[in-house]
């Protein structure tokens, strides 16, 4: 460590003792509180008992040997390594070891198809791979296709994929101690993918700065209600592996002292009964709908719960739901809600409970997302790079300015300019204000529906129908009409045993929206085409119905 105490500027915090870094923050709480729990797999998330319950002190020496185990390796800062996994405690501490290598987490979405995976790994040139056996047969053509074999296996759903080591056997052969590496806080420490909704999914370029930022923000929401910050136990059965909630909320758990509850996958019955059983005090809920439906699964159960904060994203929760949580956590309960993206994580956020006579009179039918997050400079702009805060009720795109946004995207660009452009980032988000400044979302761009000379929103929509205790799931797309231009479309998932017609559903948004936002036909389907946060992939509905009013025409001309 070299200390200097003439340079004023141009310093570098990159030494393990004062740097920004993810991968350190299970080490710091170990020279306080080393025997705390710090991480814990509900059932199917852990491989092997041993994981299923570890110290700060145990959970930070898995790390220091991911670390020294890929320096081992002959891994060097920068280099790549890929992760194919669910939720796992297993995953997790991998990923914090690969960033206290001073190396870059490329976690995937294992669901994405073969041929997209073996064009990621193309762009990301990885050197190291890890992957959950049980997916390994659903990504072996990704690998064959890009010449890569894995390198680790994570034993859930099966034994070592050939020519790999289990996890517990990559572990046994390293250090325990403190690897020896030089990390920055403006390093990159992972590339997260976007959705790909409208081209190969892009590479988001997130530091270490990024990431505590991000952390600390919402650490500052999700420790509401408890006692002190170390009280916090913070669970998330959505994705913390392959999607940007890694950063958000899960990290706050370790920067607050307190306890991560990982869960494998989000089924609102798995979710209640963790919620219980460990004394959750805050849950990463995602999706209006899986809110509902974990609010039900909570309801069905004793009043005993610890829960004080449910963080919901992606669309408005029904009023109803919040009294239902609120009956069974108590009235200091909060809901939170969020609205960001991977780029900008720690956007806006919105308190139902201090707003709401505008809440409960709005309803699901309008998405409030609320004030920016302090951390970030935010605006709405016009096409002409203007604002819009002082002409409440005009719609425009959201844009940020902040060290808690992305770098860029990795290796494109082009993408980085068009997103980076008037020194803002764009985010692709209609938005407007209120006349008290709150902010309204109104829709992604590409998601709204021009119909009849009018801009529809689909996210209105779909709160509307969601209302209808028959729906489970809308999504409401634009479809191309000879009379209409865009046809308003929903496509619908039915609540089990349900018998609602299409007429039905179209008489029920006919007489709680506008004329021209009453969709035009009701699509029934088994399920709907979704992104790892539960977000709709449209662009797949829009694909696979584009003929739907030109055979719909055929027939009756016929």
């Amino acid at each position: 460590m070299v200390i200097d105490v003439e340079k004023l500027y141009d310093r570098r915090a990159d030494n393990r003792w004062d740097r920004t870094c993810v991968g350190d923050v299970l080490e710091r709480v170990t020279w306080s509180r080393p025997d705390r729990v710090a991480i814990t797999g509900w059932a199917g998330a852990f491989a092997t008992p041993e994981f299923e319950r570890l110290t700060y002190r145990e959970a930070n020496e898995v790390v220091n040997r991911v670390a020294q185990g890929l320096l081992a390796r002959g891994l060097t800062r920068g280099d790549r390594v890929l992760l194919l996994c669910e939720n796992s405690v297993e995953a997790y501490l991998t990923k914090l070891g690969v960033a206290k290598a001073g190396m870059v987490n490329v976690p995937l979405n294992p669901s994405l198809a073969p041929d997209v995976i073996a064009q990621l790994l193309a762009l990301a040139e990885p050197r190291f791979a890890v992957v959950d056996a049980e997916l390994w047969p659903a990504v072996q053509p990704a690998f064959d296709a890009a010449g890569l074999s894995p390198d680790v296996t994570i034993g859930i759903g099966g034994g070592p994929v050939a020519g790999t080591v289990a996890f517990p056997e990559f572990l046994a052969g390293a250090s325990p101690e403190e690897p020896d590496t030089v990390v920055h806080g403006d390093d990159i420490w992972e590339l997260l993918f976007t959705s790909g909704t409208t081209a190969l999914p892009k590479g988001v370029m997130l530091s270490h700065t990024y990431a505590h930022m991000g952390a600390y923000a919402f650490a500052l929401s999700l420790t509401r209600g408890v006692p002190v910050e170390a009280d916090l136990v913070l669970c998330s059965f959505l994705p913390v592996i392959y999607h940007v909630a890694d950063q958000a909320l899960s990290l706050p758990a370790f920067l607050a002292g307190g306890r991560l509850l990982i869960g494998r996958r989000p089924v609102p019955g798995e979710m209640a009964a963790a919620v219980r059983r460990e004394q959750v005090t805050a849950l990463w809920g995602g999706s209006p709908q899986l809110v509902k439906a974990f609010a039900a699964a909570l309801d069905a159960g004793e009043p005993d719960c610890a829960l004080k904060v449910l963080v919901y994203g992606w669309g408005a929760v029904e009023p109803g739901v919040l009294a239902t949580l609120k009956e069974q956590c108590g009235e200091d309960f909060l809901l939170v809600g969020i609205f960001g993206q991977t780029e900008a994580i720690s956007c806006h956020r919105f308190w139902p409970d201090r707003e709401r006579e505008k809440y409960v009179k709005a309803g699901s039918s309008v998405n409030y997302v609320g004030i920016p997050n302090p951390l970030l400079a935010s605006t709405i702009m016009d096409f002409d790079g203007s604002s819009l805060l002082d002409k409440p009720g005009t719609p425009g795109e959201a844009v940020y300015r902040s060290p808690a946004v992305a770098s860029g995207y990795y290796r494109d660009l082009p993408a980085t300019e068009e997103a980076f452009r008037h020194g803002w980032f764009h985010s692709g988000d209609s938005c407007v204000v209120d006349d008290e400044g709150l902010r309204i979302m109104v829709d992604r761009y590409k998601d709204i529906i021009k119909s009849g000379g009018e801009n529809v929103s689909s996210i209105r929509v779909e709160a509307m129908l969601h209302e209808h205790p028959q729906v489970a799931k809308a999504a409401v797309i634009g479809l191309a009409h000879d009379r209409w231009g865009e046809a308003v479309t929903a496509v619908v998932v039915r609540t089990p045993d349900a018998t609602v017609t299409e007429d039905e559903l179209v008489d029920w948004a006919r007489a709680r929206l506008a004329g021209f936002e009453t969709p035009k036909a009701v699509v029934f389907a088994d399920a709907l085409p979704e992104t790892v946060g539960g977000k709709v992939l449209k662009y797949k509905l829009r694909q696979a119905m584009a003929d739907l009013y030109a055979a719909a025409a055929s027939s009756s001309a016929d």
